[in-house]
């Protein structure tokens, strides 16, 4: 019988060889707005490309790549990838630099453009699930499919977060922390963010694996992350769902105490002809914690890439 360190190591192993027999990611930067914004391309097939918009706000796309669902899918398309400004590689936001809604679907639209694309297959997790929505509804004559992942609610407000009804001890070292984390204490802010990531797992021997390899203070950028929050509270997109006419996935993770399946399922209602997928085995995670059936069902909901 296979103990969970086995089973650890066994994925950690998986996962490394398949990443180490795909070919090493484009680089490349754009400016927009006064900013650098930092992008990569994975796979080399022709078509129109999977443009994949990570969450946060403040973290950059690295918390993405740590399991090889998306090399997996770039065997078949070109997978792109950015950090969203003031995170990762792409620069720093300066003094009086505006970083909220707006400028972010300016920056994906910049992408876009840069890249030469006509329209593109888009996918945003959790707040890049709100991005990518909010992108949709100002250009919608760009966007081939959408998925939208374990997304914040359309208004913000009514993202259902469940983490003090599953796992009410870390709730509660959080509010602990929540003074100093107010006055942007280092420290503090690092614990807390450690804790928030042991919570977004089904799977303890995932979770354990993940955070093995992922060390989430490194990429979290704490100022982004309060403005983009305090921007998103003035909006409200549900009056822009039912305009969606291109083909929509939400997918959502069965056990995501992070976002409630309850908000996947209301988006799915409100946007015509959408498909629901739930991942049974996953949390807010699914691309890591159920690879093999996510790029399945991406694979067949995106088909071809398109040209």
């Amino acid at each position: 019988m296979r103990t969970a360190a086995s089973l650890l190591i066994l994925m950690l192993w998986g996962s490394a060889a398949f990443a180490a027999a795909s070919p090493a990611p484009t680089r490349g930067t754009l400016e927009n707005g006064g900013v650098t914004l930092a992008y990569e391309i994975r796979g080399t097939a022709p078509g129109r490309p999977l443009v994949v918009v990570n969450g946060g706000p403040g973290f950059d796309h690295a918390y993405l790549v740590v399991g090889d669902a998306w090399d997996r899918l770039a065997t078949s398309r070109r997978v792109v990838m950015y950090d969203q400004r003031g995170t990762g590689a792409s620069s720093r936001i300066k003094e009086g630099q505006a970083c909220g809604l707006a400028e972010q679907i300016a920056d994906l639209e910049a992408l876009r453009a840069h890249l030469g694309l006509e329209t593109m297959d888009l996918l945003g997790h959790s707040w890049g699930g709100y991005l990518v929505m909010a992108y949709a509804a100002r250009h919608p004559e760009h966007v081939a499919h959408l998925v939208i992942a374990d997304s914040a609610a359309p208004k913000i407000q009514d993202t259902l977060f469940e983490f003090k009804n599953f796992y009410p001890e870390k709730s509660r070292e959080e509010d602990g922390l929540a003074f100093a984390v107010e006055l942007q204490d280092p420290k503090a802010i690092a614990a807390d963010i450690a804790l928030y990531m042991t919570m977004l797992f089904h799977s303890p021997a995932r979770r354990d694996a993940y955070l093995a390899a992922f060390k989430p203070t490194d990429a979290y950028q704490p100022s982004v992350n309060r403005a983009v929050w305090s921007d998103l509270q003035r909006f409200d997109l549900n009056p822009e769902l039912p305009k969606f006419r291109f083909p929509t996935l939400v997918i959502t993770g069965r056990y995501d105490f992070n976002v409630a399946p309850a908000v996947a399922y209301a988006i799915h209602r409100a946007i015509p002809g959408s498909e629901l997928a739930v991942f049974e085995d996953s949390g807010h995670l699914p691309f890591y914690e159920e690879p093999e059936a996510f790029v399945a069902r991406l694979q067949a909901f995106l088909g071809a890439p398109g040209r």
